[in-house]
């Protein structure tokens, strides 16, 4: 983000941005009765540093491990704040943790203390206290949250003197940060020791890990690697920028945003998925990360409004949308970013860029007029002042992220996991390569090499699918305690096995096109990637949701979910589309005529058979927080629906 990031730890950064930006603004988050409430950064690192004093007098050491149990808050960047400036290393999790979450995690991370949310994150919590041996104290964000019952439990409960033999001791927050304030007015000055003795490769966090099959792994994160994202990150954000949060605020991606905005000095606001529309329009956002699911919500709500409009509403828009296409396809090419992963020619270049230039012309007053009329009001969505957005956390669907660009709402897919703190690869305004994930960032190298023989394909060749392979300052320090499964994925001399399959584009950009774990392999040896399939299909206003499958069968097939509103003369709920004949030949008519040869698609990426779910995928069980699908739980959970597409096929050959 910026070269001006001098600090060499967060600890440091945080004391710099209090000294630089003081009474600016940092954090706006909604409070009980739902209005914004600001908290200055000089306010932040002062009450950061007294909640990190009061930790300290708790008995917290340096590099111990803390547990936070929340969702996006106020609290939950003060905690941050408190376990970072005491030296410590947190252990985040969302307010979804389940029992064996607990039983898993807070033992295998050391975590000695734990921030939790609410009563019923608390209750979580006290039902598996047998299997926390090693916490000493539970420290309470929110007490509003509880009812007046458990309010009269919790006084007899809660003691900053006082400790239980067999339990942890239960502690407010608010008043462990004013035990901080007392001490430091007492001359306590353990926070400035404690900063001083922060080393770079020192770990700031502990992420754990899900979706995956098999146990969560602990990825170990240093100040050396977030430093390393905020000064190599190339997007621009500063003091004048109005961030708006609405992704997990502890998952990697989310993360290396909010520290860039207290870096920057920008204000952050604290959303969800009920006020997000509202915040959109209120907060009027400069800026923000993003998941591809908030887009495609966002384009299926615009869709559906312009479908349900006047006709002169829908005849303008498609004059306007068909007249910013043909006015920036052109565009990008001249600047050399249209996706390219072939490589044109001098002669296939020259006639191109005359066409572009014919179009541009032609094209460019017709588009002002439409942008003037049309397309503005269409940017209102996202409040009208977005310069940016990075979408990450899931491929975003070639359409959408189009159409989003295409009517002046800048969406840049990113690229990056959370072993890699997370950022790899952005698009930028400069590098706006629609269908890639834009250029490496700086100081990062990136090696395709052959699934099957593991040679390096890239560099130097481009255009040819290879998995990816990236060393750079960003590379996780490994997963926590496992030594064994960090040498399968990192290599001594620093080389990080994504997993992911790319290509290197002759835009000198990145392209995803899937991950190995998600190859569908048939019988025939065919290896099939998925997820271009899935995004094709999804593109079909009768589907809302589609995964394929056929691991070692003949052919593939497909779970779908259909779009409720286009099939309501058949049901009102899924469970009643579910098993409708009607519904079910439409859906399999509509995806025979998207997955063809003529729309670019092999014969072997037919899919064979249809079958429809009965319910809507959920976050916390078929989705991940980051919104993309946990697709092992998804086939467990719908494994009877697989079998009755293979075994009719059998069935039917064998008569």
């Amino acid at each position: 983000m910026s070269s001006k990031v001098l600090a060499k730890n967060l600890a440091e950064m945080f004391y710099q941005s209090a000294m630089l930006y003081g009474d600016k603004p940092a954090f706006r988050t909604r409070n009980k009765n739902k209005q914004f409430s600001t908290m200055s950064f000089l306010e932040l690192y002062e009450t950061g540093v007294a909640l990190a004093t009061g930790l300290i007098a708790l008995g917290l050491e340096a590099r111990d491990h803390v547990a936070v149990l929340s969702e996006n808050r106020k609290e939950w960047i003060i905690s941050n704040y408190g376990i970072i400036l005491s030296g410590c290393a947190d252990v985040p999790r969302g307010t979804d943790v389940t029992d064996g979450d607990i039983q898993y995690i807070l033992p295998h991370s050391d975590a000695k203390m734990v921030f939790v949310e609410n009563e019923t994150t608390l209750q979580k919590l006290e039902r598996n206290f047998r299997f926390l041996p090693n916490i000493t104290h539970v420290i309470l964000m929110d007490l509003d949250s509880f009812s007046n019952h458990s309010k009269n439990k919790l006084d007899n409960q809660i003691s900053l003197d006082s400790k239980s033999k067999t339990n942890p001791q239960v502690i407010l927050m608010s008043e462990l940060i004013t035990k901080g304030k007392n001490l430091r007015e007492l001359g306590d000055k353990r926070v400035e020791e404690r900063i001083t003795r922060i080393q770079p490769e020192d770990l700031f966090t502990i992420i754990y890990t899900s979706g995956t099959t098999g146990e969560p792994k602990g990825v170990m994160l240093t100040h050396s690697n977030m430093i390393s994202q905020l000064k190599n990150i190339p997007i621009h954000i500063g003091p004048k920028d109005r961030f708006l949060s609405i992704l997990p605020v502890w998952h990697s991606f989310e993360r290396v945003f909010q520290m860039g905005t207290i870096a920057m000095g920008a204000v952050q606001y604290y959303t969800n998925v009920r006020n997000i529309r509202e915040d959109l329009s209120i907060v009027k956002p400069t800026f923000m990360a993003s998941a591809p699911r908030l887009w495609e919500n966002l384009y299926q709500a615009m869709q559906m409004k312009i479908q349900s409009g006047s006709l002169t509403m829908k005849l303008l828009f498609k004059i306007a949308y068909v007249t910013a296409l043909n006015f920036q396809r052109p565009l990008h090419f001249l600047k050399g970013n249209r996706l390219d992963l072939q490589g044109r020619s001098l002669i296939q270049s020259a006639f191109i860029a005359f066409y572009s230039l014919v179009s541009i012309v032609v094209f460019l007053f017709p588009y002002l007029i439409m942008d003037f009329i049309v397309l503005r009001k269409i940017r209102q969505v996202t409040g009208g002042k977005l310069r940016g957005s990075v979408s990450g956390g899931g491929s975003l669907p070639f359409h959408i992220d189009e159409f989003f660009n295409t009517v002046g709402i800048p969406v840049y897919e990113g690229y990056g996991l959370t072993e890699t703190s997370p950022g790899l690869a952005f698009r930028t305004p400069k590098h706006l390569v629609i269908g890639s994930v834009g250029p490496l960032f700086p100081k990062t190298e990136i090696q395709l090499k052959d699934i099957e023989t593991g040679a390096v394909i890239y560099p130097p060749k481009k255009g040819q699918k290879g998995e990816v392979y990236v060393r750079g300052p960003q590379i996780m320090k490994g997963y926590y305690k496992r030594p064994d499964i960090t040498a399968k994925v990192l290599s001594d001399d620093g080389w990080f096995n994504t997993g992911d399959l790319g290509i290197m584009t002759y835009n000198h950009t990145l392209k995803i096109v899937g991950r190995t774990k998600e190859t569908i392999v048939l019988l025939n040896g065919e290896n099939i990637e998925p997820v271009p399939i899935e995004n094709k299909i999804i593109q079909s206003p009768l589907i809302d949701h589609v995964m394929v499958v056929g691991q070692d069968q003949k052919f593939l097939g497909a779970l779908v979910l259909p779009g409720l509103g286009n099939f309501s003369e058949y049901g009102s709920t899924y469970e009643e589309l579910a098993t409708n004949k009607v519904v079910l030949e439409k859906i399999e008519k509509e995806i025979k005529n998207i997955i063809r040869i003529e729309n670019g698609f092999k014969s072997f990426e037919k899919i064979g058979e249809v079958r429809l779910l009965p319910k809507v995928f959920e976050v916390g069980d078929e989705l991940s927080a980051k919104l993309s699908m946990k697709r092992h739980i998804i086939t467990a959970k719908y494994q009877s629906l697989i079998d009755s597409m293979y075994a009719e096929k059998v069935k039917v050959s064998v008569d």
